[in-house]
């Protein structure tokens, strides 16, 4: 799908067509869109291919009079129980009368940056390196936005997990990591691009545009650094709920062996008194013919059972 907007009174509105100073919004592209945008705005061919690899690292190529910037932008993947987030490339393309920009799939970023722009009514497209800083400030704090979420989440995980008897908040704080791994990934690959924006070798910046630019840089090593505690974060929450899992696994052996020596004792008396052979005090008074024998070796089994409870009980096994 292809996007065209050019600037009005600080506005960017839509056009219908390609002219000059226009910004041309691509999305989910097919292969005869890109041949047209190819042929129409002499684009190098492999700057419209490389955004549209997802496992295209952040990076800034510049070939003759065009300047291709690919950086990283978070969005979210998936429905139901584990909701997480993915980052996926998005190019911008700068050639001395357009903006290029291209993306795998429809994402919510372009339409939050227009509407930014209009808020701002201070957007000109004959100011491409405005354009490009104000895009990447908006890619830094959908990541903060996102963290923000991210931290929510962990929150409730936490308190959850300590009560859990099951794998479904274990599951969710592994999805939760694997999303903090690729942020961190992407927040370092899109650090570098700033980086080398900086150093004026592809663009020369203004004055504005150098202050811009480190409040970009400013807003990205915060997010890099959320992500770094975050990480740090569930790492520690992880080890503590395996120590607490084993912890109480501890305690059931504990039980399960004391519970078992305990009723071994009834079992082992009453099996010998089972046997049809000359037993141990049989021939005392109590027992010898005694009717009430039976209940007699009940109460001495009751009696060292609840010896044997206390015992285990003093020493915290019960």
């Amino acid at each position: 799908m292809i996007r065209i907007y050019r600037s009005e009174k600080g506005l960017l509105v839509p056009s219908e067509k390609i002219q000059k100073h226009t910004w041309i919004c691509i999305t989910h592209p097919t292969e005869l869109e890109l041949n047209y945008i190819e042929t129409r705005l002499k684009i190098f061919p492999e700057f419209l291919r490389y955004p549209l690899d997802e496992e295209e690292r952040p990076r800034l190529e510049r070939e003759e009079n065009q300047i291709l910037m690919i950086i990283r932008v978070p969005a979210p993947v998936g429905s139901g129980l584990y909701v997480k987030y993915e980052t996926l490339p998005i190019g911008i393309i700068i050639t001395e009368e357009n903006i290029i920009t291209l993306c795998l799939i429809e994402h919510p970023i372009f339409e939050d940056f227009v509407s930014f722009a209009n808020k701002s009514k201070t957007f000109d497209l004959e100011r491409p390196i405005s354009f490009l800083l104000n895009f990447f400030f908006m890619a830094t704090n959908l990541y903060l936005k996102f963290l923000r979420h991210i931290d929510k989440v962990i929150e409730e995980y936490e308190e959850a997990i300590f009560r859990a008897f099951t794998n479904e908040e274990f599951l969710r704080m592994l999805s939760i990591e694997k999303t903090l791994t690729y942020f961190n990934t992407s927040l370092q690959g899109n650090d570098l691009v700033l980086s080398k924006l900086q150093s004026g070798r592809y663009l020369r910046l203004t004055e504005d545009e150098l202050e811009l630019l480190e409040d970009v840089q400013i807003e990205n090593k915060q997010a890099l650094e959320m992500t770094k505690i975050f990480i740090s974060i569930l790492s520690n929450t992880m080890d503590a709920y395996a120590s607490i899992i084993n912890n109480n696994l501890n305690l059931i052996m504990k039980f399960l062996a004391s519970m078992a020596i305990i009723l071994s004792i009834p079992t082992i008396i009453f099996s010998m008194y089972g046997m049809n052979i000359p037993l141990p005090f049989q021939d005392l008074p109590p027992f010898k013919n005694s009717p009430h024998a039976f209940y007699l070796v009940n109460v001495i089994v009751l009696v060292i059972c609840v010896f044997l409870f206390f015992i285990l009980r003093k020493k915290r096994y019960l």
